[in-house]
């Protein structure tokens, strides 16, 4: 459900998300990911029912949290994102460990 909800924010309120997270030059970057979150965050949810699709939910969990935590750690710094997605940083490395700790 998290890949849902961070992917559906800027679909439904991009205001408020470029408030939070700084103004977006190419705003149609920031809804393709949000699609592909919505989309992995469903597959997640769907594919949870059954011992494998729990394996199948790890393994898509980790590879996208393991993403998104790299691309915060390495524009952070450059001035390329606001120092607000360190938040996010924090959230995807909760999220890798949670995964990791239920394997």
């Amino acid at each position: 459900m998290f890949n849902i909800v961070g992917g559906a924010w800027p679909l439904l309120h991009m205001r408020s998300f470029e408030a939070v997270l700084g103004p977006k030059t190419d705003r149609w970057l920031v809804r393709t990911v949000a699609g592909l979150l919505i989309g992995v965050g469903w597959s997640q949810v769907r594919a949870a029912q059954t011992p494998e699709g729990v394996r199948h939910a790890r393994r898509i969990g980790l590879a996208t949290a393991s993403t998104l935590l790299a691309i915060d750690l390495v524009y952070v710094p450059l001035g390329r994102l606001r120092p607000t997605y360190l938040l996010d940083a924090a959230a995807e490395a909760a999220w890798i460990r949670a995964w990791r700790s239920a394997s």
